[in-house]
């Protein structure tokens, strides 16, 4: 049963969280605008679709990543409002745990946090979709594939020389296939390919394949003809951000057949797929730390609590930052670099609990 300071502190918790998240996602607005407009202009994007499907699916997309951090500062703001006011006080002298002054706190960071874990496995990755065709159709720079090399399943070896979104076709394409025995049975080159979209059908030019059939093999040539591949055009040449567009399911199968194929792109999608539980977590970690560092009444005022608060946030996001370079570029596993900031943030929290009791 919720009492009245539960309700207090809830109804504060949450309409400073979305203050905050409003101010900030207005802001970041403005900056975007101001560095995007002029290609907005030149490529003709319609006020609808510069409103709808990109700026909506902006602020889902950002202001859902940078929760975390808006929770926590949001806490520190109104529990050191709450301080300086001389609220707090009265609880502390009426001989209850702090637990139980934490228990609203921790009921408004379960609700953002919720909120935040459906929103980045199944609502944002459909709204970043929308926000990344559009990003692709009036903004972006053109996508450009050297030198391509990849496995398939099935023994199936994939190459081709240069692909770009302007031309939107591939040169100099290669298709190798073996049997268990390491013996080749199948081989395929074509000078230009062309997808057929949102399929795996193509059309090939200029191409000669030869199977390798007992007893003799089997040469054609031909200047054009259509096809199908085991795979499709978005497979093969994509950007490193596609992995904001999937749900858990889609990404699970991503990592899956982008392991089978040795590609340097996994650990990206790992931490990706990792991060949209660890962000939400977060939450509590962030709250129990603004409460310890903010719940007392402090000479130099908010400003105070309010800056130790951003160095808090600086850390977390330096650490988290550094992790995931390491990640990529050392072969730390994604698992740990991901939940590693927030293993060490919850030590620290635990440490300025124990110390705000005293």
């Amino acid at each position: 049963m919720l009492k009245i300071i539960d309700r207090y502190i809830i109804k504060k918790f949450l309409s400073t969280f979305f203050f905050m998240l409003g101010v900030i996602m207005l802001l970041a607005m403005v900056f975007d605008v101001s560095e995007k407009l002029s290609e907005f202009i030149s490529n003709k994007a319609p006020m609808s679709e510069i409103i709808f499907d990109y700026y909506v699916n902006f602020i889902l997309f950002y202001g859902n990543t940078f929760s975390s951090m808006i929770i926590f500062i949001s806490v520190i703001w109104f529990t050191a409002k709450m301080a300086q006011d001389t609220e707090i006080i009265p609880i502390w002298f009426s001989g209850r745990p702090i637990t139980r002054f934490l228990r609203p706190y921790m009921i408004g960071a379960t609700i953002l946090m919720i909120l935040s874990f459906v929103l980045n496995h199944f609502i944002v990755p459909r709204s970043s979709k929308v926000r990344l065709a559009f990003e692709e159709k009036y903004y972006r720079d053109i996508l450009s594939v050297e030198d391509y090399q990849a496995e398939y399943p099935g023994n199936e070896m994939v190459y081709f020389s240069n692909y770009t979104s302007s031309e939107n076709q591939i040169h100099d394409l290669t298709i190798q296939k073996w049997n268990d025995e390491n013996e080749p049975i199948y081989f395929f080159r074509a000078r230009t390919v062309k997808s057929i979209p949102g399929t795996n059908r193509w059309t090939v030019k200029d191409y000669y394949e030869k199977n390798y059939e007992f007893p003799k093999g089997r040469l054609v040539h031909g200047s054009k003809k259509d096809t199908t591949f085991s795979f499709t055009l978005e497979e093969i040449a994509q950007r490193e951000n596609v992995a904001e567009t999937m749900t858990y399911s889609e990404l699970t199968r991503l990592i899956e057949r982008e392991k089978i194929k040795g590609s340097s792109l996994v650990p990206t999608y790992e931490i990706e797929l990792h991060q949209r539980t660890s962000y939400p977590f977060a939450a509590y970690i962030l709250t129990i730390m603004g409460v310890s560092v903010s719940s007392r009444k402090k000479r130099g005022g908010i400003g105070v609590n309010v800056a130790i608060g951003l160095t808090i946030v600086f850390v977390y996001i330096f650490s988290m930052k550094m992790l995931t370079v390491a990640s990529m570029n050392v072969g730390l596993p994604a698992i740990i670099s991901v939940w590693m900031p927030n293993m060490m943030f919850a030590f620290a929290a635990y440490i300025l609990y124990r110390f705000s009791q005293k």
